[in-house]
């Protein structure tokens, strides 16, 4: 099958949505199909990557005329899909499916973030000035938390599959697991890009606060993976609250480097509310550390109470679920060893290439 992937960001930038699509590239032509990428990203030329792109004010990955060169790529190309991959505003994104409708290509639009109340608006009222819904597209989202405000917004018109963000399980889980006895310091750890709608400094206020509740025998420290804007606030927020000496900012790290990390952590933190998936949280999940995250948040597509970690309704509801982690020796060793024993199928490549052709196969369908 011939696939052309539509998406505003890839590499050489590196993020949530540019990994994802880049790896599923390389699975869909491991297993033998033509999968290639229109983006509007500047970079290096790379075998079947195509990039459209103009002259914009901090390489923002957008294109005025973007709808006219995706056009005439897809006349060149013959797809026998299209392939679009959008965040909550995804302006090149969105060219790549009306180029599609207008070339008469079947179209699947992933939707990789969570759209919050104002998203939600923006795509009604486009619902009513251009009529997306009749489209003949197929949609889909990488969690039931993700899928349910989008299937509100398109109706019965549009179907919605939930296909998981692709990972390689196997290669997470350490070959030895630390071993972690009890009354050794208990390590916590979260993994992600320090920036304010991430809200950062608000997970060292539950990291302080749960801590608080944690019986003072026990020793607790904590690592934040990552960079971002928000770092410079929250070394102030660590210097101001004397929590300096148990969690420490080392900045980025390789993927590597978090197995290695994760090797050693016996509880892991996704606080996000908004967590459209947590790629981290399952990466963790998959090296078999017992995962805390909001309830509400796409997390809980794997992490259930009690199996994989402890879920929070609220802010007060994840200090609960951290502390409680962090004081429990036993609960932590029941989950960590189901973590390790288990695999997340929905989220092994098999799965996740599996959901994309069938939605590929309905998107064909209804394009006749």
């Amino acid at each position: 099958m011939r696939i052309l992937h539509v998406s505003d960001c890839y590499l050489p930038r590196l993020g949530g949505i540019e990994v994802q699509v880049a790896d599923l590239i390389r699975m869909q032509r491991q297993a033998g199909h033509t999968a290639e990428v229109a983006t509007a990203t500047p970079g290096e030329p790379l075998p079947g990557v195509y990039r459209i792109v103009a002259k914009i004010p901090f390489d923002l990955p957008v294109h005025p005329f973007g709808t006219g060169h995706l056009l005439r790529l897809m006349a060149v190309r013959r797809p026998d899909v299209v392939h679009v991959h959008t965040g909550a505003v995804s302006p090149f994104a969105w060219m790549g499916v009306r180029a599609a409708v207008r070339a008469g290509l079947p179209a699947v639009v992933t939707v990789h973030s969570m759209w919050d109340p104002v998203t939600r608006g923006v795509y009604r009222a486009l619902r009513l000035l251009a009529e997306w819904h009749r489209w003949g597209l197929v949609g889909t989202a990488v969690s039931e938390a993700a899928a349910r405000p989008i299937r509100a917004v398109a109706g019965r018109e549009v179907p919605v599959h939930v296909v998981s963000n692709g990972l390689d399980v196997s290669g997470w889980r350490a070959p030895e697991p630390v071993r972690h006895e009890p009354g050794g310091a208990v390590h916590v750890v979260a993994v992600g890009r320090l920036a304010p709608r991430k809200q950062p400094v608000r997970l060292l206020r539950l990291l302080k606060e749960a801590r608080a509740q944690v019986p003072k025998e026990i020793v607790m420290r904590a690592t934040v993976v990552g960079d971002g804007p928000a770092r410079s606030q929250m070394e102030r927020y660590l210097r101001a609250n004397g929590m300096s000496g148990w969690v420490s900012l080392p900045g980025r790290y390789s993927r590597d480097r978090i197995r290695e990390l994760l090797a050693s952590a016996d509880v892991f933190v996704a606080p996000a509310p908004r967590e459209s998936f947590g790629l981290a949280a399952l990466e963790a999940r998959s090296a078999g550390v017992p995962v805390v995250a909001r309830a509400q948040s796409g997390v809980a597509d794997f992490v259930r109470p009690g199996r994989e970690g402890l879920l929070g309704k609220s802010f007060d509801g994840l200090v609960a679920a951290v502390a409680r982690l962090v004081g429990d020796h036993e609960l932590r060793a029941s989950i960590a060893a189901h973590n390790r024993e288990t695999e997340p199928v929905r989220s092994s490549w098999p799965a996740v290439l599996e959901g994309f052709e069938r939605c590929y196969e309905e998107a064909r369908v209804l394009r006749g």
